[in-house]
This record gives C-alpha cells, structure tokens and sequence, in this order.
C-alpha cells in the first residue's frame, strides 16, 4: 500500500498527457486551415509509405448520459440522425483525400464514442467501406473499436470484423447496482458476458474491459467484486482508470451526486491498490498508466518492445506519425501540430458542407515543446526516458533536475547521470512525474483547476 503521506503530498490536479502541450495550454493564435493544411501534408509525405497513418472516427451519439462520462457527446434517441452524420464525415474525409499527394496507406482505424455502436450494422459498414475504398491496408494494420454491452449485437460485432475489426473495447465502469444507478449507467453482468462470448467466437483477437475506480458510492467490495465477475471473462485487456471528477468543464452531467459521496485522497488510492493487486496476482501485467494486459496480447508485447505509443486514441500498439481525426470535436495530430474540429454538431455539419476542414483551434509544437512531448511519452510508455542525446536537451533541463531531486528522495524515480526510471511500485505517479517535465504548465500555473486530481 503506498504511504499515505505522498498520496497527501502528491494528489494535486494534473493532466493525463494525452498530449504534450496539454489543450489548455495550446498556443492562442492557435493553427488556420492552410497551416494546418501544410502542417499534416508534410507529415504524410514523411511517414505514409512506411508507416502509415492512424484514423480516429468520433461517433458522438449516445441514447442517455452516464454521468461519469467527460467525452463531448450528443444525447439522442432520434437514430434518424445517424445517415446524415455518416455522410459528413465521409465529406469530411473526401476534404482529406483531395489534400494527400498520394494514396493513403491505412495502419490503425479507431471508432470512438460517443457510442459507436449507436448506429446500426449496416451503417457502420456503409461509413467503414466508403473509407477502405479510398486507401492501401498496412501490412500490419490494427482496427479497434469502443462497444456498449447494452446495445453492442452479434451483427455489429460480425458486420466489424468481416471488415477487419480484431478488437474491441466494452465499457463496464463498475458492476455494482448503486454506483451503476448514480452514475446513470445500468449494465448487467450477463450483458457483458455475452457480448465477450459473441466477440471470441467471431475471431476478436484482443479483448478488453474498462473498469473505473471513485466512482460515487463506490466501495472496497465493489471494486473487488467487480474484478472477480471481469475475470470470469478473462479479458485480454483491462483498462483501469481513475474516475476524473470535472463537473466544472461537464456541467450539469457531473453534478447528479453530492461530492461526499465520491472517494477521495487515500480512501479512493485504496481502491486502486487493491484492484491493481488484484490484477497482478490474476496474471495481468502493468502496460502504461492505467492499463494491465495478458502476456500474449498485443499490448503487453508492444509494450515489452518499447514500441507502446499514446496519443488523442489511449495507448497504441502502432506509432504512426500522423493521426487524422474525423468528426465532431475529433483531434487530429500531425506531431507538429494538433487541430481539433468543431465541438457543436451543427457548426461542424455545416463547415464541412462549405468544403471546408471544420478546425476550431489547434497548436504548433515549438522546438522545446518536441523535446519535452518525447520525454513525456517515454514516461507514459516506457516508465523511463534519457537526455543523453542532445537532441533530447533542453535549456531549463538543470530546474527540472532539481524539482526531480524532491520525487527521488520520496521513492519516485531513479535518477543516472542521463535518464531516469520509474520503480514498479510508483508508477501510480506516473502523471506527477511528467508535470515535472511540463515547462508550460510550471511557467504558469492556472489560477482556476483545470485538471482531474492525479489520485
């Protein structure tokens, strides 16, 4: 059990670097649509015929709001809204296409929510071959998506993978009734048994669940209980995230329970040692912040490579260097610069019928901002970075020396004369020790929290 002093000391709001510089921190002027044009084309040229590029598809739509959920969305039961969105962002695509000089090469196709199995079978195959139409497949091409067991059917599992989809990730959050209900998300363990089963029988080679730990009411015997019902499954994968409490940036969605009802501080970090424990002793190893996989998954072996990424999509498998984000307030990453569309739907239909790349704000990476991105992400993937390469330098590396000094003394990190690591037992810290890194966040720290608390 860690100390619980440096749960005290060290559960302060921070981000969870999906990103480097974090979007509050992108730069003002932020990035137009012709530089953001150069930006992305420049970065084709460099990575598509050897790596290719990932696509990430936001499908925002979801039937009711769970009121855990921080993603943008769009609550409907008007399944009428579903064609006209498909055709949006096949225009949005077919904006991209006219821009690449050349054919482009597809590596890794993720459909996030939203729910993207909101929309029926046949449609989500209508979107997938009006897109796999209009590229060349990656050798070693990966296809994943997010599924609700509520509404995910064998057809939406079968119409996927007869498209190449071999994963699939279902959201559990937490099996008990009263976190379920405050949470506005009931969802029976039979639900999910049954759409792991139909996934294994399809041919679904990597499996994954994600589980939340503080959430409202949530106890001891509920996160217990819920990774002994998960490994029932045995799911390839395990997400096991920190429940990030933001009801100042979701309003009113975060706000259907008190805040004393919601674990804090030591008492929620007990639910996330015993569960990660729990995941250990089980066979399931830790692969990046938050993540625990099987040995033979493709997760854990990427990550035992040091070929893990992270990006706007989680960890990855694949590190491609442009990743195209399509649909509404989709974030699209060229490494030099990152765009993120319209966040209200209408405003995004309409741009792109204008023929026109629906950006809303972006940011171009400076120099350092490169430098400490790549620190950050051996951290986040490899639990260790260096600065032994003087590409890897950086003018305030000797501040940031010292502030590490402090996260040394206190177990942290195991600082060499050109790198660090992480020990096993404080990868729990992990997004402390990459604020130490965040030259942009030191320089001026918010006066208004920004952040989920680290803890």
């Amino acid at each position: 059990m860690q100390n619980n002093n440096l749960i005290q000391k060290y559960n302060v709001p921070g981000p969870r670097y999906t990103s480097y510089p974090t979007v509050p921190y992108w730069n003002e002027t932020g990035v137009s649509t012709k530089d953001w044009v150069r930006t992305f084309q420049h970065s084709f040229e460099e990575s598509n015929s050897k790596k290719g590029i990932s696509l990430y598809i936001h499908l925002p739509f979801c039937e009711s709001l769970c009121t855990f959920c921080a993603c943008h969305k769009h609550i409907t039961k008007r399944h009428t809204v579903e064609i006209p969105y498909i055709e949006t962002l096949l225009k949005e695509w077919k904006l991209y296409l006219d821009l690449f000089p050349e054919k482009p090469v597809l590596r890794e196709l993720h459909l996030g929510g939203g729910t993207p199995t909101f929309f029926r079978a046949e449609n989500l195959e209508q979107l997938l071959r009006g897109i796999l139409d209009t590229v060349e497949l990656h050798e070693a091409y990966e296809f994943s998506f997010e599924g609700h067991p509520n509404n995910t059917t064998k057809e939406h599992l079968q119409t996927l993978f007869n498209v190449g989809f071999t994963r699939v990730s279902f959201g559990v959050q937490c099996y008990a009734r009263k976190v379920q209900k405050a949470i506005h998300r009931i969802q029976p363990f039979q639900n999910v048994k049954n759409v792991t089963k139909w996934a294994r029988e399809i041919g679904y080679t990597s499996i994954s669940h994600d589980l939340v730990f503080g959430l409202p009411f949530q106890k001891m015997e509920d996160v217990t209980d819920t990774i002994l019902k998960t490994i029932r499954l045995k799911p390839d994968r395990i997400s096991f995230y920190s429940y990030a409490h933001v009801p100042w940036i979701k309003g009113v969605g975060q706000r259907g329970f008190d805040e004393g009802d919601i674990p804090k501080g030591k008492r929620k970090r007990k639910l996330y040692e015993i569960g990660k424990q729990m995941l250990v002793d089980l066979g399931y190893i830790e692969t990046g912040m938050d993540h625990f996989a099987l040995p033979e998954d493709s997760l854990f072996k990427a990550f035992d490579n040091a070929n893990m990424h992270r990006n706007f999509m989680g960890y990855t498998t694949n590190k491609t260097q442009l990743m195209i984000g399509l649909g509404m307030s989709a974030i699209s990453d060229s490494w030099y610069a990152f765009a993120q569309n319209e966040k209200k739907l209408k405003e995004y239909k309409k741009r792109v019928d204008n023929n026109d790349l629906p950006i809303i704000k972006g940011h171009f990476l400076t120099e350092e901002d490169l430098i400490i991105r790549q620190h950050i992400l051996n951290i986040m993937c490899h639990f260790e970075t260096s600065w032994q390469d003087d590409a890897l330098q950086f003018k305030e590396l000797p501040e940031m020396l010292e502030r590490l000094k402090e996260f040394e003394k206190d177990g942290l990190v195991k600082l060499s004369k050109y790198g660090l690591s992480v020990p096993i037992e404080a990868r729990a810290f992990v997004r402390n020790i990459c604020m130490a890194f965040d030259l942009r966040l030191i320089r001026s720290t918010p006066n208004k929290q920004l952040f989920s608390m680290t803890i």
